[in-house]
């Protein structure tokens, strides 16, 4: 067994499920290079995984959503990893432009997204969700991630599935940057 030399912190189990869903797509074994992908259970724990992980030797690299990306800075900064002003990227954590459903969505495209809820069995409960008063005439890519992000699971689920229904050329920037970084 290799042990852990770098640790990804990302926000939830969806973030981790599609990291390592990138990962084997692309004949990664993150464990067998000393990868760890840690679910914090939101971008407000940041603070507690650096003070845990900061200063042990280990590599850090992460993945965030844009409304979280002060919260990851202000992390860093008491960590005393001093992020660049304009971008954490040179430290090693990325930024999702809304969140990770969103850029995995607008990287496949409505259509695609819904083969891959059709292949799920769960395009009948997309269309009810279209129906309903509050989503009604919204744009699809709303509607997808106010769907992915109801029920119990399915953020989850779906992660790794959009990530396999990806075209090999549009992996969204962070998550390609993400795996970039940690080669």
């Amino acid at each position: 067994m290799i042990d852990t030399r770098t640790v990804v912190l990302v926000e939830g189990v969806s973030d981790k499920a599609a990291v390592e869903a990138l990962a084997a797509r692309r004949g990664r074994d993150l464990a067998a290079e000393g990868v760890t992908v840690v679910a914090m259970g939101g971008a407000t724990n940041i603070g507690a995984y650096l003070r845990k992980y900061a200063g042990s030797g280990l590599r850090l690299a992460g993945l965030c959503d844009a409304r979280e990306e002060d919260d990851f800075r202000r992390g860093l900064e008491r960590a005393g990893l001093a992020p660049d002003p304009d971008s954490l990227e040179g430290l090693g954590f990325f930024v999702c432009d809304a969140d990770l459903e969103d850029e995995l969505i607008r990287a496949l495209g409505p259509a695609a997204v819904e083969r891959v809820i059709d292949a799920e069995g769960e395009l009948g409960s997309f269309r009810t969700l279209q129906k309903q008063p509050g989503w009604r005439g919204r744009d699809p890519h709303d509607q997808l991630r106010r769907f992915m992000g109801s029920g119990s699971g399915r953020k989850i689920r779906y992660s790794a599935l959009l990530v396999a229904a990806l075209d090999p050329g549009r992996v969204p920037r962070p998550l390609d940057r993400l795996l970039e970084h940690l080669s």
